[in-house]
């Protein structure tokens, strides 16, 4: 299991509880995460990666805390993070940046560097690893992203929204990526983008309001559809079914 949650709650300063006494372990393999605009889809992959804290409750991977100070450090190598608006710095390459990235997370200067360019191959940017990042187009600039949650080779991925800005040949080449990953690395996406699920991803999980409307294979996710849906709308019918409530 990647990621496990117990009895985690978080609510920002002077609001709501977004997440409320989650238990929720992570299936191995690629994972889906939908939900509503407000559901706790960012929050639940923030507090994951260690970039907020709950207020109650344990997040732990391979039974290390991010909050254990002899721990911190395991927990954060293994766990990588692609934010919805990642940063950039200004003035460096998409290589120098994906270096940088594979140098925060621990790995020499030198392994950093090399392992930049199998990186930006893997998101089809090998001939711009030498340009700045900021005279890419921002679909680019997402794969940058990617690559660099994929260069220290990290045991988890959390990807938050990263298909936003790409085109429909560069989704298709990130799905394709996810399939590739499946076996050697955890990866959860974060996506309102259900279409093919069934080709890339081997779970869902639906978050609604903070809490786990659904968690199982794509097979059993799928069968919440009605039985006279075409295909093509499969995955999108039994998302709707999850949160009305049941199957059709």
């Amino acid at each position: 299991m990647p990621i496990t949650f117990r009895e985690c709650s978080f609510r920002y300063r002077g609001g709501d509880d977004v997440i409320q006494n989650l238990d929720l372990a992570f299936a191995s393999g690629a994972t889906v995460l939908l939900g509503p605009n407000g559901a706790g889809k960012s929050t639940l992959l923030s507090l994951g990666a260690s970039a907020l804290r709950p207020q109650s409750g344990r997040v732990t991977f391979k039974g290390l805390s991010p909050w254990n100070r002899k721990q911190s450090a395991a927990y954060r190598t293994a766990v990588a993070w692609l934010p919805q608006k990642p940063s950039f710095l200004a003035g460096m390459t998409c290589r120098q940046h994906v270096t940088y990235a594979g140098w925060l997370k621990g790995m020499t200067q030198r392994d950093a560097s090399s392992a930049s360019g199998e990186a930006l191959q893997r998101v089809g940017l090998a001939k711009q690893a030498d340009r700045k990042v900021s005279e890419l187009s921002g679909g680019q600039q997402q794969r940058v992203a990617i690559a660099q949650a994929l260069v220290h080779r990290a045991e988890v991925l959390l990807l938050d929204e990263p298909t936003v800005g790409l085109d429909p040949a560069q989704r298709r080449s990130f799905l394709q990526l996810i399939a590739s990953l499946r076996n050697e690395t955890h990866v959860i996406v974060s996506t309102h983008d259900i279409a093919d699920i069934s080709e890339s991803f081997s779970d869902v999980v639906v978050l609604q309001g903070g809490k786990v409307l659904f968690n199982g294979p794509v097979t059993s996710f799928l069968a919440h559809s009605g039985p006279q849906i075409q295909s093509g709308r499969a995955a999108e019918d039994a998302y709707t079914a999850i949160l009305e409530g049941g199957s059709r």
